[in-house]
């Protein structure tokens, strides 16, 4: 007897996050040692750490440039490191690792072209090594309904309904 895989031979379209994320590693920098006493920015000390600061160790790589004490820091201060980021950089965001994955996915999101999922049936992948953030499945889903047949979560062979659009009717909440 043969055995048939029918997800494979469905028109289901699988919607997968984790493959818009490159793989290349996030780098956390906190810029509390760039402050006089960690909570003090005085602009010639700081401008010194900056200038002496190692930057090749973040070429390539997503950079995520926060500060962990409670120090008002003007943005000024961002903007410098950030600008010894550019172009070392694959990316630069201000806050921790998951800011940077949420800016990151807001930018992946914004540049897909959801035509190509026209009436089709769509299941928004939901398991993956890579934790994605929930705001980007919010999106996914916001981007897809004006264009998707059907939305459903989880795995073609055990997703959950999500929506789908009624003949007829504009939308329909399942």
């Amino acid at each position: 007897m043969e055995l048939i895989n029918r997800v494979a031979q469905s028109e289901i379209e699988v919607y997968d996050l984790a493959a818009l994320w490159d793989g290349v590693p996030i780098v956390e920098l906190d810029i509390k040692p760039f402050l006089t006493g960690g909570l003090v920015v005085r602009e010639k000390e700081f401008r010194t750490h900056v200038r002496e600061h190692a930057w090749d160790v973040y070429t390539g790589r997503h950079v995520a440039v926060f500060c962990s004490t409670p120090a008002i820091v003007p943005t000024w201060a961002y903007l410098l490191v950030a600008s010894q980021l550019t172009g070392r950089a694959r990316a630069v965001a201000y806050g921790r690792a998951q800011d940077l994955m949420r800016e990151h996915y807001a930018r992946a999101l914004a540049a897909e072209d959801w035509s190509r999922y026209q009436d089709r049936i769509v299941v928004i992948k939901g398991c993956s090594t890579l934790e994605v953030p929930v705001s980007a499945y919010v999106t996914a889903m916001e981007q897809l309904q004006p264009v998707a047949r059907k939305l459903m979560f989880g795995e073609p062979c055990s997703s959950v309904p999500l929506w789908r659009r009624r003949k007829g009717k504009a939308q329909a909440r399942l």
